[in-house]
C-alpha cells in the first residue's frame, strides 16, 4: 500500500533553514506528480509546492517563492523541500502528498521561532 514518510522538520530561528524528505512506497513514483501541504494552527492546509514526475516542473505558493525549493530523486522515491530563509509564519505541520491515490503522509511539524 502507499507509505509516505516525511522528516526533517523541527525548531530554526528566523532566517534559517530546513530540508523536509518525504520517502515513497507502494507505488510507482517516478511517474506521479508530488505535492508539499502545510497546516497552520487554526488555518486551513494550504498548497506549498507542486513537482512533476520528471522534475522538470514546479510550482509554488507566492508565500514562499524564492524561499522554498521542491526537488525529488527518483532512483530514491524521495522528494525533497529545501526552505531557506524562514520566517514565524512558515510555522505549520508540512504534509507530502502524492497524486496516485492522493494519500498524505504523518506530517513533520516545523517551527520558526527565536
Amino acid at each position: 500500500q502507499v507509505q509516505l514518510v516525511e522528516s526533517g522538520g523541527g525548531l530554526v530561528q528566523p532566517g534559517g533553514s530546513l530540508r523536509l524528505s518525504c520517502a515513497a512506497s507502494g507505488f510507482f513514483f517516478k511517474s506521479y506528480a508530488m505535492r508539499w501541504f502545510r497546516q497552520a494552527p487554526g488555518k486551513e492546509r494550504e498548497l506549498v509546492a507542486s513537482i512533476s514526475s520528471t522534475g522538470g516542473s514546479t510550482d509554488y505558493a507566492d508565500s514562499v517563492k524564492g524561499r522554498f525549493t521542491i526537488s525529488r530523486d527518483n532512483a530514491k522515491n524521495t522528494v525533497y523541500l529545501q526552505m531557506n530563509s524562514l520566517k514565524p509564519e512558515d510555522t505549520a505541520v508540512y504534509y507530502c502528498y502524492e497524486t496516485y491515490e492522493s494519500r498524505w503522509g504523518q506530517g513533520t511539524q516545523v517551527t520558526v521561532s527565536s
